[in-house]
């Protein structure tokens, strides 16, 4: 995938539609090679079948070359989370949880594992000002 901002998004948009070879599974299968005769004959696996970080970055350089910057983050944000593994994610949405995190602390050491175990910048930063808000409005304190 180009990094690069597209210059004709109707060119491209919707991917899947228009320029289906640019989208790989996570196998390298080509979007094409996602069939049920395909995954029943064992030539795709059911893991074939979820998003990838790739696809959310060309989603993301989609939304921002449409001026929709905020969704351009969110969906950049999704392209690390799929990198992440989903016991790590359950532990970081537990800890998000009011009351659970029993400080700001908690958090940033978090944001420091996901920045420099998973190269999460971006997951990484939105937990750190989910820091400063939680502190802010005193959530680090148990709710019940």
């Amino acid at each position: 995938m180009d990094d690069e901002k597209p210059d004709n998004l109707d060119a491209i948009y919707p991917v899947g539609e228009k320029q289906p070879d640019r989208l790989r599974t996570r196998n390298g299968h080509p979007l094409r090679d996602l069939t049920l005769d395909n995954l029943l004959a064992g030539n795709v696996a059911a893991s074939d079948f979820g998003i990838t970080a790739e696809g959310l970055r060309l989603q993301a350089a989609i939304a921002e070359g449409a001026g929709r910057p905020n969704l351009a983050q969110n969906l950049q944000r999704g392209a690390e989370l799929v990198e992440i593994p989903d016991h790590v994610l359950l532990d970081v949405y537990e800890l998000l949880r009011p009351g659970r995190a029993k400080s700001a602390d908690d958090l940033r050491a978090v944001a420091n594992q996901l920045r420099d175990t998973y190269g999460a910048k971006e997951t990484a930063s939105l937990l750190e000002e989910a820091a400063l808000v939680y502190e802010r409005r005193g959530i680090f304190q148990p709710r019940f």
